[in-house]
């Protein structure tokens, strides 16, 4: 089974490297260095390796620098821009030090539009295969949304459009006023955050109540062939390498199932975390967020790892805590 982007005739690899890291601090006032440039080159390189040449980007990483410094990438490496796809976002307005303006999400036309000309510009390119907009704004006209992006697509400069972190109602009521499907939905979904899973399997039981991944929209998105992205999928290393003596006796025994598998298929555990994500029939595309070259080859493997229904659920299960009901 392809990938929703695939099967939209968008050649996606399985997994997408998150640019978050790249440009160093999120302090605006520090520049970027030539030790960040080779950092991404080095990033860059791995994730090709890797069989990865999808990129995930927003305006607001490292405040802007994440962009900068992969336009400096392109710029040196001549013809990488035709070998790859650059998605990015924006939507979340920081806190930039005006008490009046806190920060905030904003949908406004003018803020997209405005956003995806500075990506643009960082980036050194003309056009965005993918926007995501990034946060759900509670002030957002839909109608005024659909305006942006259809300028946006008029003019070239983004070629499909996406969402993150929305429910299936809001996905809906935002495309009801679209003349083009939305292609993407990024959520937080991972071992440790595995509330799409927990939504279905605890359908008209209590335990429900304490789930916030919102009800219907795996199936959702799978009905509109639309993309599942993955944002945290290794849980920030916590069962890949990170100490867990500070958590809780389920990650710490996850963390412990996780290690014996990647010993056993001879694998890195990282593998095993994302194969996890992998084997879900939503096709999830996992967007990891490292720029350490080893921990990208290392999570490059998942696509060769396959897991068994059974170690499937015993992750699973070992990762909640508490057998089926």
């Amino acid at each position: 089974m392809n990938m929703p982007l695939q099967q939209r005739g968008i050649p996606a690899s399985r997994l997408s490297l998150g640019c978050m890291g790249f440009g160093g601090e999120w302090d605006a006032s520090k520049p970027i260095t030539g030790e960040h440039v080779k950092q991404a080159h080095e990033a860059v390189e791995a994730a090709l390796g890797a069989g990865i040449h999808f990129f995930d980007h927003a305006n607001i990483y490292t405040r802007g620098k994440a962009e900068k410094v992969f336009g400096q990438v392109l710029k040196e490496r001549p013809g990488l821009r035709e070998q790859i796809i650059i998605q990015s976002k924006c939507g979340i307005r920081l806190y930039d030090g005006d008490d009046e303006a806190p920060g905030r999400y904003d949908f406004s036309k003018e803020h997209i539009i405005a956003s995806v000309d500075d990506s643009l510009k960082r980036l050194g390119i003309p056009y965005l295969d993918i926007l995501l907009l990034h946060r759900p704004d509670p002030l957002m006209d839909r109608y005024e949304v659909a305006e942006a992006l259809h300028q946006l697509k008029f003019s070239g400069k983004v070629r499909y459009f996406g969402v993150s972190n929305m429910s299936a109602g809001q996905i809906r009521l935002l495309q009801s006023a679209l003349g083009e499907p939305l292609i993407v939905n990024q959520l937080e979904m991972s071992l440790l955050k595995a509330g799409f899973v927990e939504t279905g399997v605890n359908v008209n039981q209590a335990v429900a109540a304490d789930n916030v991944f919102p009800e219907g929209t795996l199936e959702y998105c799978q009905l509109e062939n639309i993309q599942l992205q993955a944002w945290s999928p290794l849980a920030q290393g916590l069962f890949s390498g990170r100490s867990t003596a500070d958590q809780s006796e389920a990650v710490q025994n996850t963390a412990a199932l996780v290690k014996r598998y990647a010993e056993e298929k001879n694998t890195a555990p990282e593998a095993i975390v994302l194969a996890w994500l992998l084997k879900h029939p939503a096709q999830i595309q996992p967007v990891i967020g490292t720029v350490n070259p080893q921990r990208i080859a290392a999570c490059g493997e998942a696509v060769h790892v396959t897991l068994t229904r059974e170690e499937w659920y015993k992750l699973f299960i070992t990762s909640r805590g508490r057998a089926m009901a």
